[in-house]
């Protein structure tokens, strides 16, 4: 209606609002709204339930119809909500339908298509495994834990799945659970704990999974530590006398798993990698910033190697670049990205390294073969991940080929010709000193110009760096005493001074990760619903290594500038 209004004051003819409003009609189908489906967990048990989650970056046409997941699934309760974010000046919408819900029987089973008015959702295939018969020795109990690790079998530096489970049927009034302990190993959880229901011998238990990666830093026979779970159950008995301020009656409970043990095997004789390093898949590969087949001499090209590990930490990964620089080629290594992505199926690890490179003579050059060997732990076999020999080409630039000038000879008869003599009238003498004293003029009317135009800039430039000078002296005061509402203005007018930001969200966007993640914290300390106490020390730390990292920048591309003039 909005729409038509506005056409109806603009006075455009009734044809043409038809038309017009019969093209947005039309645009507006077929801008279809797209629909994420994923689950918490696959593959699940028959006696579990899990969450299957639909997730959208925009209204779909209409409600979901789920009556299509009732031929293979139970749902058991759903709920849905929206999320709004302003990130880089562009608002963003989530809209998401969470529903838990239970396998009618096992199999590899189809999330089928949901509607959503004209948008359909695609399907999802999950794995229902049968019911679990037998569980922990005291599985009788209203409370257990149980454990269990995967590879038990393994080799050293090798990733092991270690697993735990609480399952309870009583309500708890606080819990303390202990972390995993195993010497000499690395231990890193995994994700977010996930909570699910499933039934054991006829009864309802509600469990709580919680999973971590374990990378064994020796060979031998490793023992895992019994896990200690202290819980405050909440008694039924009520206490013999009523009051208004008498606390809930509790009664504490002390739960044990099972110690495991790891049999743990150094690296294999066949193995005839320098470094030894085992995953679950590993991939090498490399991109360039240009054409290696026609480079420029003197002009840097960027060789980006990549190394993605499963089942690996970062600290195994090898450093790929093996150019070195000679007469011929220059080579210039940034400092490696290294990252990790903790799943709840394992470690992912991530190298990245780049190297500009620079040839000086025309030619050929050789790149010698990147090669790492590794071990596969799911075909228990060794393997080579390999770049193979490149070859960079660099061609020579054109020369400019200046030409003799042709004398024609001076003949006789040129010499007896009688020159043709033009009298100039003598009003162009007039003519031409006034237009050149009007482009004098006029060149010192533009120079007057730009001298004050750049005294005023550069005025104006002093003036907005005193004022950042302020502002992260304010900052520094702020963070030192710990007052987050004083650090959050001073962040703020330095944002504004410098990225044209007014918002901590706005000036998180353009910094580090560090930095972006410390301003979050503060504006959670200030506006989230259980603040903490705020210390400010690691702010204005994150902040300082910020701005050593924009000057360190600064000064990297300032010194490969004259290396583009040889």
């Amino acid at each position: 209606m909005n729409l038509i209004k506005r056409l109806i004051n603009y006075k455009i003819t009734p044809l043409i609002c038809l038309l017009l409003l019969s093209a947005w009609l039309s645009q507006q189908t077929l801008a279809a709204t797209t629909i994420q489906v994923s689950t918490d967990r696959n593959p699940v048990n028959i006696n579990e339930s899990f969450k299957i989650t639909f997730t959208a970056n925009q209204s779909p046409d209409d409600d979901p119809d789920f009556s299509s997941l009732e031929q293979d699934f139970s749902v058991l309760n759903q709920s849905s909500g929206s999320s709004s974010s302003w990130i880089n000046g562009k608002s963003a919408k989530t809209l998401q339908w969470s529903l838990s819900v239970m396998a009618k029987h096992a199999g590899t089973l189809i999330i089928p298509a949901v509607k959503f008015g004209h948008d359909v959702t695609s399907p999802l295939q999950i794995s229902v495994t049968e019911a679990i018969t037998t569980k922990a020795s005291n599985n009788d109990e209203d409370i257990f834990l149980e454990v269990e690790a995967s590879p038990k079998e393994t080799y050293i530096h090798t990733q092991v799945l270690y697993t735990l489970r609480l399952y309870t049927r009583v309500d708890l009034a606080q819990a303390r659970l202990d972390e995993p302990e195993l010497a000499d190993a690395v231990i890193e959880r995994l994700g977010d704990d996930s909570r699910f229901n499933t039934q054991l011998h006829g009864l309802d238990y509600s469990v709580t999974e919680r999973k971590y990666a374990i990378f064994p830093q020796k060979s031998g026979k490793l023992t895992i530590k019994p896990l200690v779970l202290t819980v405050e159950l909440i008694s039924n008995n009520r206490p013999n006398y009523n009051g208004f301020f008498n606390s809930q009656a509790t009664k504490t409970k002390r739960i044990e798993s099972k110690a495991i043990t790891l049999d743990v095997k150094p690296a294999p004789a066949a193995f005839t990698g320098k470094h030894w390093l085992s995953a679950q898949q590993l991939v090498l590969k490399q991109d360039w910033s240009g054409d290696i087949e026609h480079m420029k001499l003197g002009e840097p090209l960027t060789r980006t190697l990549t190394l993605l590990a499963k089942g690996a930490t970062v600290s195994q990964l090898p450093e790929l670049n093996t150019t070195l620089s000679n007469d011929q080629l220059k080579a210039y290594p940034d400092q490696p990205v290294l990252q990790e992505q903790k799943k709840t199926d394992g470690v992912i690890a991530f190298r990245e390294e780049k190297i500009a490179l620079i040839l000086s003579k025309a030619g050929d050059y050789r790149l010698p073969a990147i090669q790492i060997p590794w071990f596969n732990t799911v075909s228990q076999k060794m393997e080579m991940a390999e770049i193979p020999e490149t070859l960079l080409t660099a061609l020579a630039s054109a020369k400019t080929v200046v030409s003799s000038p042709q004398i024609t000879p001076v003949t006789t008869q040129a010499i007896t010709t009688t020159p043709t003599i033009t009298t100039r009238p003598e009003t162009n003498y007039w003519l031409w000193s006034s237009l050149l004293l009007a482009i004098g003029w006029f060149i010192t009317v533009i120079v007057f110009l730009k001298r004050r135009t750049k005294s005023e800039s550069f005025t104006q430039d002093a003036s907005v760096n005193s004022d950042i000078t302020d502002c992260i002296k304010a900052l520094k005061k702020a963070c030192s005493q710990n007052d987050s509402q004083a650090s959050k203005n001073a962040l703020i007018a330095w944002g504004r001074l410098t990225f044209n930001q007014s918002t901590l969200g706005g000036i998180a966007d353009y910094c580090d990760v560090r930095l972006r993640e410390e301003i979050l914290h503060l504006n959670q300390s200030l506006y989230g619903k259980a603040s903490k106490e705020w210390q400010g020390n690691t702010l204005f730390q994150a902040f300082t290594e910020n701005k050593a990292r924009q000057k360190k920048t600064v000064a990297k591309d300032n010194s490969l500038e004259p290396l583009n003039r040889l």
